[in-house]
């Protein structure tokens, strides 16, 4: 019911506001009517009512319109200032990559040049191992240079540092195999000789790898393995006394069973007589530590040096002694001068090698033929551990 009373309280409103309306107009003496109904008036008011609702919604099409071409400008200018923006940083990104990759290069170059002496020349079937290996190498690196062009350079670089470590892990399997003959020519078995000094290790734990990253790449962990093995052979090598402990060539006594010069009787020679003028200088056999300097019984003044691997020289017979217990010494120095201190019939030396506390043969140590001793010449010369005099053949020998 207040709905049907308001509703017509409106119609009576507009009727009232579009009532019939008269107009006079005189004109020549004359006066006219003219009438305007309401129906009319409504209808005018309808029209018009309906061409200004008709522009207001054709105006509010075109500011909607207008906004919404304005909006996708703006967002195709965010998405154009985003591609160049990307397109900046990988430009940046591939300029970085190329120069990492360039400084990489020249560090390569420079270590295959310093390593080049250690590699050596390779045989016709390492040669073609060496060519197997790259081709696998090449295919891989076409793959990442396919997927990832940016990257093709540091991918190149990759493929030539494995054949690089495949190299370095043959050199060093070589000089293993030729240490390993070096020391088997001494009478020794390389497989029960440790380098005692590689023992003594320790310091804080500090990781290798990232975060991510646990083992060596499998080429890289070879070549450890190799280089290792190759350095404890070769730094065990040089533990054996192998020069003469005087420069000297007269043997005035050998080693193994002899007639005691005082009894007479059957007796044991634990080393090698050399006779020599009174004060000779008397030369470290080898590297070592001094451990003992002194009076011995029976040896007189005498110097013994421990090399490690259980290996020990005894100098006896000594006038003098010039290094002290503890001492460290390099192949070559000297340790005394030549005497006729404690049970001795006259001047020389008495020289002793020792393994594990036995005494054992010293002539296989001072005869060392050629090869033997270039091997060990390589080998101190890696380890920087040169000798104080040259290695002769029959007199100075390393």
């Amino acid at each position: 019911m207040q709905n049907q009373k308001t509703k017509l309280g409106l119609f009576a409103r507009l009727d009232q506001m579009f009532t019939d309306r008269e107009f006079f107009m005189r004109a020549n003496g004359q006066v006219r009517f003219l009438t305007i109904s309401g129906q009319l008036q409504k209808r005018v008011a309808i029209g018009v009512g309906t061409v200004v609702g008709i522009w207001l919604l054709i105006t509010l099409a075109m500011t909607v319109n207008q906004l919404t071409v304005t909006s996708e400008r703006m967002a195709l200018a965010e998405k154009e200032a985003a591609v160049n923006s990307s397109q900046n940083r990988v430009a940046a990104y591939k300029d970085s990559i190329d120069g990492v990759a360039k400084d990489l290069i020249q560090r390569q170059d420079a270590i295959e040049q310093i390593t080049q002496q250690f590699i050596g020349e390779e045989t016709d079937a390492e040669a073609q191992t060496l060519t197997e290996t790259e081709k696998k190498l090449s295919e891989n690196t076409k793959k990442i240079s396919a997927a990832f062009p940016e990257a093709a350079e540091l991918a190149r670089l990759e493929a030539r540092q494995i054949a690089f470590a495949h190299r370095l892990t043959r050199a060093a399997m070589k000089r293993t195999a030729r240490a390993e003959a070096a020391i088997r020519e001494f009478g020794l078995n390389p497989a029960t000789l440790t380098v005692s000094d590689n023992e003594a290790v320790g310091g804080p734990y500090i990781p290798f790898f990232t975060e991510g990253e646990k083992d060596l790449h499998p080429t890289l962990e070879r070549l450890n393995n190799a280089l290792l093995r190759m350095d404890q052979l070769e730094r065990t090598l040089l533990t054996i006394p192998s020069a003469m402990p005087a420069d000297i060539n007269m043997m005035s006594s050998g080693y193994g069973y002899r007639r005691d010069p005082f009894t007479g009787g059957g007796a044991m020679h634990s080393g090698i007589d050399f006779k020599g003028p009174h004060g000779q200088p008397i030369l470290s056999a080898a590297g070592g530590k001094i451990t003992h300097a002194g009076w011995k019984s029976g040896y007189g003044k005498t110097v013994e040096i421990t090399h490690g691997n259980g290996l020990m020289t005894r100098y006896a017979h000594l006038s003098k002694i010039h290094v002290t217990t503890g001492q460290k010494v390099k192949q070559g120095l000297q340790v005394g001068a030549m005497g006729s201190t404690g049970r001795s019939t006259g001047t020389h030396l008495h020289f002793e090698v020792r393994l594990n506390g036995t005494a054992v043969n010293p002539r296989p140590f001072l005869e060392a033929n050629t090869d033997v001793l270039k091997v060990k010449a390589v080998a101190r010369q890696r380890t920087n551990a040169p000798t104080k005099r040259t290695e002769k053949s029959g007199s100075s020998r390393g």
